[in-house]
């Protein structure tokens, strides 16, 4: 065996080896290596697409909050004034109330004064009345005796 042949025909078959590679072996591995680098690169652009929206969802999950708060605080504000509106309202209606009701206890007082003079006058009327017939020993008919009560109880 000699060294040169045997060098040639493993240079030969390494050639045809690389030929056979670089046409049938290389070309589907260099698209596989493609695609898998082009589905790489797509799912970081989907997954730093997703890290922005889900920033941007937090952010306006944090405005959302935010508002939320401050309709609520403007409520509860809503609430309080209301409130206070509606105590004071009270207020005033039970003042009026009770305003009233003095009027009309000032009212019964007075209508039940004037009765009690009224009666008093009467008595007392009846009282001059008798002491007077007395006095003279003669009794004064009834027309009489009304008319001077009427003008006792209107000096009286």
């Amino acid at each position: 065996m000699n060294l040169t042949a045997t060098l040639i025909g493993q240079s030969l078959t390494f050639g045809v080896f690389v030929w056979f590679c670089m046409k049938y072996i290389w070309p589907p591995v260099v698209t596989m290596m493609r695609e898998r680098q082009e589905a790489i690169a797509a799912g970081l652009r989907a997954s730093e697409e997703a890290d922005k929206k889900l920033a941007d969802a937090a952010s306006g999950a944090e405005a959302e909050l935010a508002r939320a708060k401050e309709e609520a605080a403007s409520i509860i504000e809503q609430a309080r004034a209301r409130a206070n509106q509606m105590v004071e309202e009270a207020k005033g209606g039970a003042r009026s109330e009770g305003e009233r009701l003095i009027e009309a206890a000032r009212a019964d007082i007075e209508q039940e004064v004037n009765r009690a003079k009224e009666t008093l006058r009467t008595q007392v009327s009846n009282l001059v009345i008798a002491g007077a017939e007395r006095v003279l020993e003669d009794s004064i008919d009834a027309s009489k005796h009304e008319d001077m009560i009427k003008r006792l109880a209107a000096e009286l």
